[in-house]
């Protein structure tokens, strides 16, 4: 019941607003995932001049074996680092990429230009369903909870990543 397992992959572009960007930001989604791509809208009207429910980017969810692949390569893009800081206290982290074309195997699309993504990864336990179910769901006990560190060393374990601060 101890064991950490990936739950899922949210990988997010934001566009900041409709027309073409957002729509070369769905074409590169579905070329990378090969799954249903979901525009993500404002939920209020932002300080930015945007009206409520209008898209402003795109995401998918990945789970199973394409999500720890495509992580891989993300941290392969990444020169398997990840900082400290993009670890979150649930054990969930962030890793952004700056360009697609870093990714391994990835070739450049004139098509859609040069655009970077947001790929967060989600983390549970064996046991983690009894806060998602639908007919009495509770808390998950605070012993059971996966932590900074042991996130830290799940990632560490199973992708061979180093936790290290950046030198610029």
């Amino acid at each position: 019941m101890r064991e950490i397992k990936l739950e899922k992959v949210t990988i997010n572009i934001g566009a900041g607003e409709a027309g073409p960007k957002l729509e070369m930001a769905k074409k590169l989604l579905e070329k990378l995932s090969e799954g249903k791509v979901v525009v993500t809208k404002t939920h209020k009207r932002t300080t930015f001049g945007v009206a409520k429910k209008k898209p402003i980017g795109v995401k998918i969810t990945m789970r199973g074996e394409r999500a720890k692949e495509f992580l891989r390569n993300v941290l392969k893009a990444n020169e398997n680092r990840i900082s400290p800081e993009q670890f979150d206290n649930n054990g969930n982290f962030s890793i952004g990429v700056k360009e697609y074309i870093n990714l391994p195997g990835i070739k450049y699309d004139p098509e859609i230009g040069i655009i970077g993504m947001d790929v967060c990864v989600t983390l549970e336990r064996p046991g983690f369903r009894v806060k998602k179910r639908r007919i009495r769901p509770k808390k998950v006990g605070n012993k059971h909870r996966i932590t900074n560190e042991e996130a830290k060393e799940w990632v560490k374990n199973e992708f061979d990543a180093e936790i290290s601060k950046e030198e610029e």
